[in-house]
């Protein structure tokens, strides 16, 4: 567990009620990152990105410490995560983001991503072979692609303050509009591309993980309503996107083989994303067209 949430339903003198959402943060989220991540929510939302902003304290301060645990209430936001979004719904979230990259430019505060395409390879490698092969047997065959996205230069992409983890129960919709961006925990600075790819690698499949051509191609051309893909990140987004996958591959193998046979929780397949590996891998850019 990363944190721990609670709604809080408040009523004023005049019997108007409000909503918040308390945030107590558990671990894997590090003090000294609060502030890019709380900042950015701010800011975002001061831009009028469909962003919950923080509520500050009367000192101004965005969070406290409560037995030695940092806590933040935090905006409620109205809608509902789609559990199989609609071709409008990837449409919208697509100019959504590009609004994120685009509003996000002057917020002052930088973080490295601690989940890039050199830092999974890493993941992966140390899980080690035959600890993949116990999840699957064609897994360690991902370390050869974890090394070749790990070599990829994306240096002369333009970067910007990114999600980085929007998948669809990250997005709050009112029918089709986008009335939140929520979970900004992996936010960090890096290639818009790269998250365009991420999110393209988490919305463009439905439940049976076969690729759904229209809600691709809808997530991208609502990204370019706002902001127009360079040359040089249209060329990449293939790469990108395999790139994307391996991420949640490690990520979820790591858990894998952290979490005790006995524990309470279900474990998420990094199976799954190896799959949209190989669709990415075979057809190119014409996931992207």
């Amino acid at each position: 567990m990363s944190n721990s949430n609670w709604l809080v339903e408040t009523t004023g003198a005049d019997g108007e009620g409000a909503r918040f959402i308390l945030t107590m943060y558990e671990r894997r989220i590090a003090l000294d990152d609060l502030p890019y991540f709380l900042g950015l929510l701010d800011h975002l939302s001061a831009r009028g990105c469909a962003v919950p902003r923080t509520i500050h304290d009367r000192e101004g301060a965005r969070f406290r410490m409560v037995d030695g645990k940092a806590a933040a209430l935090i905006e409620f936001l109205p809608g509902i995560s789609p559990d199989e979004p609609s071709a409008a719904q990837a449409h919208a979230l697509g100019a959504a983001l590009a609004q994120m990259h685009l509003a996000g430019r002057d917020f002052p505060l930088e973080r490295a991503n601690a989940m890039g395409l050199v830092e999974n390879c890493a993941t992966l490698e140390a899980c080690g072979s035959e600890a993949l092969a116990r999840i699957d047997a064609d897994l360690p065959a991902m370390i050869g692609p974890a090394r070749a996205a790990a070599a990829l230069d994306t240096g002369g992409l333009p970067r910007a303050h990114i999600h980085a983890d929007l998948f669809p129960d990250n997005v709050l919709m009112l029918g089709d509009s986008v009335s939140g961006m929520i979970d900004f925990y992996f936010a960090c600075t890096d290639t818009m591309a790269l998250d365009l790819a991420t999110t393209h690698a988490a919305w463009a499949f439905g439940p049976d993980n076969r690729y759904r051509p229209a809600i691709g191609a809808s997530l991208i051309n609502g990204y370019e309503t706002v902001r127009s893909l360079e040359r040089a990140e249209r060329a990449l987004l293939p790469e990108l996107a395999k790139g994307a996958c391996l991420r949640f591959v490690a990520s979820r193998a790591e858990d894998w083989l952290d979490t005790p046979d006995d524990a309470l929780v279900t474990r998420k397949d990094p199976m799954e994303f190896v799959a949209r590996w190989h669709y990415y891998d075979e057809t190119g850019q014409d996931s992207f067209a």
